[in-house]
């Protein structure tokens, strides 16, 4: 393998280990969203260990690049992440949901190093992303900051005032993805509240939009590459994802939005996971 092939074999792992971290912790909580941290879990493995600039012994130094969770009950990927790239133990992440513990259901600045912005109520991220953006570039920073979206959360009004903030300041160091799984707790999008055309939509609002395989780590990796490129217009990676990737029972299923798997179910889906990463 080339240099570049043996980069793209380690995100793959590193994605089928934050999958694996996601089941062990979900299963051992007994509550969590398995669904939507699946299906985003090559994302964030491609953010943090292939794409940001960060410094897990300096978390708040300030020319990093930020990452936001906008969909923060998909906190599960956040924490995995986190734990795999040295911002604390990864043996915390048993602890999650716990009473006292620093991993809750949703992500919390003040009390995790590595989170960049307490996230759950949906809606509220792509504006927190556009501020600290603009603050970058009236500091002379030249960080990048990521935002994930949920394709349900783009039912949410707010996310397109600041869509349209975001053009307007000619944003060019936001990068946002969307986790274009199709599902959310209820049910599909187009059902509970279609919010489709959504590629259009962000390019009506005067972004860069780029349509791409969510789980082809190559294809994300590119698209990155190609964003890091544009000028004068912040830009969205409509990811197409499976909730659930990953795990043959969780695939497509709007039920396992929010339920935590069963020891049994546990015990499968690890399994399942193994032999991804032997295969």
């Amino acid at each position: 393998m080339n240099n570049e092939q043996n980069n793209l074999q380690m995100l793959r792992v590193r994605a089928n280990d934050i999958r694996a971290d996601i089941i062990s912790m979900l299963g051992q909580s007994g509550s969590g969203h398995p669904g939507g941290s699946l299906s985003a879990a090559d994302i964030v493995a491609a953010l943090y260990f292939g794409v940001m600039r960060i410094d897990p012994r300096d978390p708040r130094k300030s020319d990093r690049d930020r990452f936001i969770l906008s969909k923060g009950h998909a906190a599960p990927v956040l924490y995995a992440a986190l734990a795999q790239r040295g911002y604390f133990s990864r043996e915390e992440l048993s602890t999650l949901r716990k009473l006292g513990s620093r991993l809750q259901g949703h992500p919390d600045m003040n009390k995790l190093p590595g989170v960049e912005m307490s996230t759950g109520s949906l809606g509220q991220g792509l504006s927190v992303a556009n501020g600290i953006a603009l603050a970058g570039k009236l500091d002379g920073l030249d960080y990048r900051v990521y935002v994930l979206m949920g394709d349900g959360e783009n039912q949410e009004g707010q996310i397109w005032e600041a869509a349209m903030a975001a053009a307007h300041y000619k944003l060019d160091n936001v990068t946002a993805f969307l986790d274009h799984n199709k599902l959310q707790i209820d049910g599909p999008i187009e059902e509970v509240m279609s919010p489709e055309p959504l590629a259009d939509k962000w390019r009506a609002f005067g972004w860069d939009v780029q349509v791409i395989d969510g789980h082809d780590m190559e294809q994300i990796l590119q698209a990155l590459e190609k964003a890091s490129a544009v000028q004068g217009r912040p830009q969205m990676i409509v990811a197409e994802t499976v909730k659930g990737k990953g795990i043959s029972f969780m695939e497509n299923m709007a039920g396992w939005h929010g339920v935590a798997p069963k020891p049994e179910e546990t015990q499968k889906a690890l399994e399942e996971l193994k032999a991804l990463g032997d295969g």
